[in-house]
């Protein structure tokens, strides 16, 4: 089968490799139809090159059609459409039964001290093949792929996988009190969900912070309030004169590690990215500093005791937190990978109802075959051609 290999640092490939097979009686084969790049593909494809091998399957936002299941995988059927989660979970051991799925004991990458296996993400989640492929294996078929029903287009259905959940726990983490304020930071597409959920759920005022304008002019279609990173100095300071001079209520950081406004960190990056293999995971596992600018954002924009979602992945050691402030601010934080079937109940009806609420028709900017992959993470990487989301379709 062909399916998206990382290579090296900014290079990814379409390879032919062998098939999956059943391998355990839990396991189930599907074939995909659809499969997207995520804004944590683009990590591996630009810092985190250190915990993956080339010839490495990427991808985990996969979804498609059930060809084969093992003895004992009773809820699925060969011709089931399905989405497949991101992270890999029993569904019963005791994180499980919390709902903590992204920390199942079972998958748990104990040798590396990680949570939940993860399809296609590095050998600190289980260097577990991934999604952007022709057919992919599910480990725990038995509790992990979600049935979707058959008509509309996959579209409707994709984001189950990651985006969706991953959006509505963001805004869950983030306390949102009734009728109040939102700060989103970045408009990719977990930003983009999460500030249509916020508003969904019945937030007063949701404000987007960007500095590409396809993805400014997108959230202010669908109700988002705007900031434009590069017309202001000061963001925190426009987000309090939108909010009564306090902060906004709530703030989830969609960007994560590799931020912009940090250029000597980001130098920091770049520099590890180019020691040997052994040396450059060493570097970043112990004493990796990510770019905390949109972090430091967020602690300057929330009011006092308000609420710091993270959902944007951060992966150093040895971040510089500005503890005085976030103590003096009496400022709550939350974050962690999505647990997401704890979520899928929430969703699930908004999914497949009349309309479409959340517009996750509309999310995709570009739908490219697989072949295209490589110039697929060049155009999202570089934000190049209004991309925002990109699906793959083998």
């Amino acid at each position: 089968m062909k399916a998206v290999t990382w290579q090296g640092k900014r290079n990814v490939r379409v390879d032919e490799v062998p098939d999956p097979r059943i391998e355990k009686p839990t396991d189930a084969v599907i074939r995909v139809t659809s499969t997207g790049i995520c804004g944590s593909d683009l990590h591996l494809y630009e810092v985190l090159g250190a915990f993956i091998d080339p010839g490495d399957i990427l991808g985990h936002e996969p979804m498609g059609i059930v060809e084969e299941v093992g003895s004992e995988v009773e809820n699925l059927k060969p011709g089931d459409r399905v989405v497949v989660p991101f992270n890999i979970s029993c569904g019963h051991c005791y994180y499980c039964d919390q709902k903590l799925y992204s920390q199942c004991e079972t998958t748990q990458v104990t040798e590396h001290g990680k949570g939940a296996a993860l399809f296609g993400y590095t050998k600190l989640y289980g260097q577990v093949p991934g999604g952007q492929a022709e057919r992919l294996r599910v480990p725990f078929a038995n509790f992990g792929p979600i049935k979707v029903p058959e008509g509309p287009p996959d579209d409707r259905f994709l984001y189950l996988s990651d985006v969706v959940p991953t959006s509505w726990q963001a805004v869950e983490y983030a306390n949102v009190p009734p009728g109040g304020s939102v700060l989103v930071l970045g408009l990719g597409p977990i930003g983009q969900m999460c500030a249509r959920i916020a508003l969904h759920r019945g937030a007063s005022r949701v404000i987007g912070v960007d500095l590409v304008d396809e993805r400014l002019e997108l959230a202010r279609s669908h109700g988002i309030d705007t900031i434009d990173l590069r017309q202001y100095k000061h963001v925190a300071d426009a987000v309090r004169d939108r909010t009564d001079g306090r902060g906004a209520d709530s703030v989830v950081d969609a960007v994560g590690m590799e931020a912009h406004g940090a250029p000597v960190t980001g130098l920091a990056q770049q520099l590890a990215t180019l020691l040997p293999g052994p040396l450059a995971a060493k570097a970043v596992e112990k004493v990796g500093i990510d770019r905390l600018a949109a972090l430091y954002v967020a602690i300057d924009a929330v009011r006092r005791g308000g609420t710091i979602s993270l959902s944007g992945v951060y992966g150093g050691m040895l971040d510089p937190m500005p503890m005085m402030t976030l103590f003096d601010k009496q400022v709550q934080l939350r974050m962690g990978q999505a647990n997401v079937h704890a979520w899928i109940d929430d969703v699930m009806p908004l999914i497949t109802g009349d309309g479409d609420p959340l517009g996750v028709e509309d999310l995709a900017t570009h739908h490219l075959p697989l072949s295209e992959a490589p110039e697929a993470y060049d155009m999202f990487q570089k934000k190049r051609d209004g991309a925002v989301k990109i699906v793959l379709q083998p």
